[in-house]
């Protein structure tokens, strides 16, 4: 698509462009978002997307954080150049909310990458491209070496990475920013100019202002340098996934899903210890710990099995909070208090919530973050009861109170929910779960079951099986 007096610089953004695309090896045709602030390397990358597979097949994608009082004046710019193009265009304005100890660059950039994955899933991208540059990459891989940053830091940023709403290509990571230059000078394009880029309080700026000028005279082939370093990194960093791919195969649980058996965890030596546990925080969506960070929770754990006192541990990390129970090592959600036994203390009771049922499949309850599922089913079981139990009077969710009992099957005796959580190894902070009521009477409990006190076995009719399920398993 583009025209045959490519200029150099020109074909050298059109081929790594075009190359980026190829090898995702997406659907034909498919929408290519391409985010855009309005610098210089997002507007050479959106002008060669648009010469490369034509205004159709693009979609440029802003994200407006308020950090600046020119932040409008950006998103107008950023308007107006996609409308010359002929490019569709979508903005998103997000708050810069920082964590505990967390830098405000760290801090904008998650925020960023949030809102364009949500612009992607909105618009219906097949892949979204980044425009980092060979200047770039040199500084992270400097910015990762001077935090003493791991094979991971190192290995900076990957030219395709899969762990957004759409994959993320880096298609001038290889090009220089003054290549991109070039290209912006030989197309008379306009871009505008972050007056934080110019603020060397900030590490990264300090570096390209006051550090790498100084290595492009003594080592001029720096940044092709860094670039060697970043890829060995990248394959170190895949072996050392492959390895504790090996090791959580033999760890993990095979009853209790997400879980690590601690005993075998502790089994092995530090350094793939904490190579696992570095990749099983990864996996489970969580923010890296330091090599630091994880050596400690491994003292906590080992401090806690010498103990034998599995429920003194407890560590806190990124939202979410480190557990174990009957050998079984958990992350938890919650950053300060997990449920405890509602048996043993008294926490503040969610407010119930009622529904008349008429055949509703999923019933969402927002305050518990999770929803009762109801499924149609052909025969019956323990967690089945009949559509006319559910019919008969209005379910209700309610919090624990302490105390209540239920039969698990109609021969057996009366029992406490705490002795039945304990007698099928429910953790105690995984028990702050809704108790579902049919009218006054307790129907069923999540974990545990249904209460054949309230529903007899023999039912007829359609049948329903009733199960618990919390949020980030709906998906």
């Amino acid at each position: 698509m583009t025209s045959d007096n490519e200029t150099p610089a020109g074909r050298l953004v059109f081929e790594a462009v075009r190359a980026a695309v190829s090898d995702a090896d997406l659907p034909p045709d498919s929408l290519l978002a391409v985010a855009l602030s309005g610098g210089l390397d997002s507007t050479v990358l959106l002008d060669a997307a648009v010469r490369c597979f034509g205004a159709r097949r693009v979609i440029a994608l802003h994200v407006h954080h308020g950090l600046s009082p020119n932040a409008n004046a950006w998103a107008a710019h950023c308007e107006r150049f996609a409308a010359s193009l002929d490019v569709r265009y979508a903005a998103r304005h997000v708050d810069v909310a920082r964590a505990g100890g967390e830098s405000l660059e760290a801090a904008a950039r998650d925020a960023r990458y949030r809102a364009l994955d949500d612009l992607c899933d909105e618009h219906g991208a097949a892949a979204l491209l980044i425009a980092h540059h060979a200047d770039d990459q040199a500084e992270t891989v400097l910015l990762q070496l001077l935090r003493g940053a791991g094979v991971a830091g190192l290995a900076a940023m990957a030219p395709q990475r899969s762990d957004g709403a759409a994959p993320r290509l880096r298609p001038l990571l290889r090009l220089l920013r003054a290549q991109l230059e070039q290209y912006a000078h030989e197309r008379d394009l306009s871009w505008i100019d972050d007056e934080s880029n110019a603020d060397t309080r900030y590490s990264r700026n300090a570096l390209r202002h006051d550090v790498l000028p100084i290595l492009a005279v003594h080592f001029p082939g720096f940044r092709d340098a860094l670039a060697r370093t970043a890829s060995h990194a990248a394959s170190a960093q895949r072996l050392l996934d492959q390895l504790a791919r090996i090791d959580l195969a033999h760890v993990q649980s095979a009853d209790e899903e997400g879980a690590l058996m601690l005993d075998a965890l502790l089994a092995l030596d530090d350094e793939r210890a904490i190579n696992l546990m570095r990749f099983w925080i990864r996996s489970r969506g969580l923010i890296a710990a330091s090599t630091a960070r994880i050596a400690d929770m491994l003292r906590q754990m080992r401090d806690a099995a010498v103990a034998r006192d599995g429920h003194a541990l407890r560590v806190d990390h990124a939202g979410h909070c480190l557990r174990v129970y009957r050998n079984l090592l958990f992350w938890e959600a919650g950053d300060s208090s997990d449920a405890p036994d509602l048996d043993e203390h008294a926490p503040a009771l969610k407010a119930p919530a009622e529904l008349q049922w008429r055949g509703e499949e999923v019933w969402r309850l927002p305050q518990w973050r999770g929803s009762f599922v109801f499924e149609l089913v052909d025969s019956s079981a323990d967690d089945v009861v009949g559509e006319g139990v559910l019919r008969a009077a209005p379910l209700v969710a309610r919090s624990r109170a302490g105390g209540e009992r239920m039969r698990v099957a109609a021969e057996a005796p009366s029992r406490t929910l705490k002795n039945l959580f304990q007698e099928r190894g429910v953790p105690a902070w995984k028990r702050d779960v809704p108790l579902l009521f049919i009218g006054e009477a307790l129907l069923f409990v999540p974990h545990v079951g249904v209460n054949r006190e309230a529903a007899p076995s023999a039912a007829h009719g359609p049948l329903r099986r009733i199960s618990w399920r919390p949020d980030l398993l709906l998906a």
